[in-house]
């Protein structure tokens, strides 16, 4: 570790850099989860028990179930990153990612304790834990697995070639492409909004869960942010270290299956043509910016601007 006294390594961040205009923006952006109300979402689903069997909500709690550990899992993960970053304002900007991914954490884990737990207990169905195995399929775990290898993979080798393969699963597939993808999706079944080419019933059918979407709509913020800086240094690798495209392309061949997967045994008002296509414009539009010489990662303003997400120093 460089002593404190050293005249070179880099002590003072700059605010206009890339990663210092992706760490103000986080801190201008922030939000508490324990603000989100929740209590209109209690109501919604025991209003539309008849029409919202226990089965789909069982459908519900495993989509819950799977956010949540994804968002732990990738907290857990992404601390390997901070020995492969160069910089004051990239270490700093990671350092929001992390406070981020443990808020998304803990949004799921109250979501369940204050809504799904008490919903099934008045609805008279068998109580279930969000880590339950049933809930987590072979292609999720298998998904969850790559990711925490390829950052793991950093403890031993900083080379431009293993920080490649990291970003490409953790902020390429896992974020942007998965993680954006369902909560999208999830968005659209229970917002007042969205796209209706996603759902298989008329909105009128269906619960409107206001504290689900809010929750949904600050994370996806975020995590447009997360995916931007991933972006950023997946195309500085290619473009500027000579990284060959093909280790990103490769990444991307191993893991969209799981990503299909994963939404697989999803049943209930979900179109699952309809979210792949989805998944699919997301990774070709990523991979376009990554690849292409004169491709642009849009400014982190459009990034996180997600209907409903608005909050913060700009409320």
């Amino acid at each position: 570790m460089a002593k404190l006294t050293s005249t070179d390594r880099g002590t003072r961040s700059d605010p206009d850099s890339f990663a210092g205009g992706y760490f103000r923006n986080a801190v201008y952006r922030h939000w508490d989860p324990h603000d989100i109300d929740l209590a209109s979402d209690r109501e919604a689903l025991l209003e539309y028990e008849d029409e919202f069997t226990g089965e789909e909500f069982d459908m519900l709690r495993l989509g819950v179930a799977r956010f949540g550990g994804g968002e732990e899992a990738v907290t857990e993960d992404l601390m390997p990153l901070g020995l492969a970053l160069e910089g004051t304002d990239a270490q700093m900007f990671l350092t929001t990612q992390l406070y981020e991914e443990a808020k998304h954490t803990r949004f799921f884990d109250r979501y369940w304790e204050e809504v799904l737990d008490p919903v099934a207990e008045e609805l008279g169905l068998e109580p279930a834990d969000p880590t339950d195995e049933r809930y987590l399929n072979d292609d999720y775990v298998a998904m969850f697995d790559a990711v925490e290898d390829a950052m793991a993979a950093l403890l031993d080798d900083q080379s431009p070639e293993t920080q490649t393969r990291a970003y490409s699963h953790y902020h390429i597939v896992a974020e942007s492409v998965l993680a954006q993808t369902a909560y999208y999706s999830l968005q659209s079944a229970f917002g007042e909004t969205g796209d209706d080419a996603v759902i298989t019933r008329s909105r009128e059918e269906m619960p409107t869960l206001p504290g689900l979407v809010d929750g949904i709509a600050k994370i996806r913020s975020d995590e447009g942010r997360h995916v931007g800086f991933g972006m950023h240094e997946v195309r500085r690798l290619v473009q500027e270290e000579g990284v060959d495209e093909a280790v990103v392309r490769g990444t991307l061949t191993e893991l969209m299956p799981h990503v299909a997967g994963i939404f697989t045994d999803i049943e209930g008002p979900v179109d699952h043509g309809a979210i792949v296509e989805y998944a699919r414009d997301k990774l070709t539009r990523r991979l376009d910016i990554i690849t292409d010489a004169d491709g642009e990662v849009p400014p982190v303003e459009e990034l996180v601007a997600i209907e409903g997400a608005d909050r913060g120093a700009a409320d």
